[in-house]
C-alpha cells in the first residue's frame, strides 16, 4: 500500500511577531499602574492590546457606513 496524499491546510499566523513601541509622560504612567494595581491585572501587555484592539474596533464599527442615514 501506497502513502495516501494529505493536504495540509494552513491557518493564518496568530504569533505575535510586529513589535510597537509607545512611551508614557509620567501622569499617564501613574494612572496606568494605578488601574493595573487597583483592577488587579495580571499580564500589562495583553490588558493594553485588548484595550487597544477594543478602541480600534468600536472606530470601525462606529465609522462603517450605513443604508439608512
Amino acid at each position: 500500500m501506497g502513502k495516501k496524499d494529505v493536504c495540509k491546510v494552513t491557518k493564518p499566523s496568530s504569533l505575535r511577531i510586529h513589535k510597537h513601541l509607545f512611551t508614557l509622560n509620567d501622569l499617564e504612567n501613574k494612572a496606568l499602574e494605578r488601574y493595573l494595581r487597583t483592577y488587579r491585572v495580571q499580564n500589562k501587555s495583553k490588558f493594553i492590546r485588548e484595550t487597544l484592539m477594543s478602541a480600534i474596533l468600536r472606530r470601525f464599527d462606529e465609522d462603517a457606513p450605513t443604508l439608512f442615514d
